[in-house]
């Protein structure tokens, strides 16, 4: 078939490489290309692997008010989103013979929108999935065409996470186009009392609460590593904090403590318990196991983080 993939961050870029393995391309749209923190322009991860396999790259401030013409020239038999960032009208939905389906990293309907990988670390859940449906103008409402479970394994993280499911939405998204394509496949209308929502992270949730639950800040953790990361204070200087594990020993101590500082451990008091911290990053520095960072630095026992 002919296919036009949308999207923009790496999560898109296995999806389109098996894509082109079983149909043509005739078109990549990307996000427009952004200014970095530095002020440098940045190509985004699908826009790279366009550029490098010679695809044929569009990118539009907004695609239903700048595209539609472009994409009907195009005369795709379907278009392919993941994580593309754009809502799209009914007249560029309309525009291909097939319509239009979506990698989506949950099991629809639950945790429909923005950041649904993010969230099911965040919620501690213990399996998530991949679905791909069809596109409606209402986000992450459409038909279910097929679903693909996958247990979240212990501790994993939102990165680690996310490259396995990239893997996966590749393998599902040829399934799908291939049910498509031979007219086998079967759209499956949501169950809309069941759905649920998630929303961007936002920054406020990024500075732990040391006075939350144990799994909660440890689930926070993981849900942020590897980026934005989580981070707390101390002594007035921002901490990320990348890692974290459950600590059995019993202490007194108040919510964000430290109790412990060893050579090779910091253990840190939460509101129903400790945690050892395993990963972190100070100001100015780089990225580093707890060993490394304690060997020439202490954080005095006594010291309340986040303070």
């Amino acid at each position: 078939m002919r296919v036009i993939f949308l999207g923009t961050p790496d999560f898109g870029v296995p999806a389109l490489n098996s894509i082109m393995q079983h149909h043509t391309v005739v078109g990549c749209v990307c996000q427009p290309d952004k200014p970095s923190a530095r002020g440098k322009i940045e190509y985004c991860a699908v826009k790279k692997f366009a550029l490098a396999h010679d695809l044929p790259l569009f990118q539009f401030e907004k695609v239903s008010r700048d595209g539609v013409q472009t994409l009907k020239d195009l005369a795709p038999d379907i278009m392919v989103t993941a994580a593309y960032g754009q809502i799209l009208s009914q007249e560029v939905i309309d525009i291909a013979l097939h319509g239009i389906i979506n990698i989506h990293g949950s099991l629809l309907p639950k945790l429909r929108g923005a950041a649904p990988i993010q969230y099911a670390v965040l919620m501690g859940l213990k399996q998530t999935g991949i679905t791909i449906l069809n596109t409606v103008k209402r986000v992450d409402a459409g038909d279910i065409i097929l679903q693909k479970p996958l247990d979240i394994l212990p501790y994993e993280t939102n990165g680690e996470l996310f490259e396995r499911m990239s893997m996966l939405g590749a393998q599902a998204v040829v399934e799908a186009l291939h049910l498509i394509e031979t007219g086998k496949a079967v759209y499956t209308p949501q169950v809309e009392e069941e759905a649920t929502f998630c929303s961007k992270i936002t920054t406020e949730q990024e500075q732990i609460d040391w006075s939350k639950p144990r799994e909660e800040i440890i689930n926070l953790v993981r849900a942020l590593n590897p980026s934005p990361a989580t981070w707390t204070t101390v002594s007035g200087k921002r901490l990320k904090i990348y890692a974290l594990r459950p600590c059995d020993t019993q202490f007194n101590g108040r919510a964000g403590e430290v109790v412990e500082c060893g050579k090779k451990s910091l253990i840190v008091m939460c509101g129903n318990g400790a945690v050892f911290v395993t990963e972190l990053q100070a100001e100015n520095a780089k990225r580093m196991d707890i060993a490394s960072f304690l060997n020439g630095r202490k954080i005095p026992v006594g010291t309340v983080l986040g303070e």
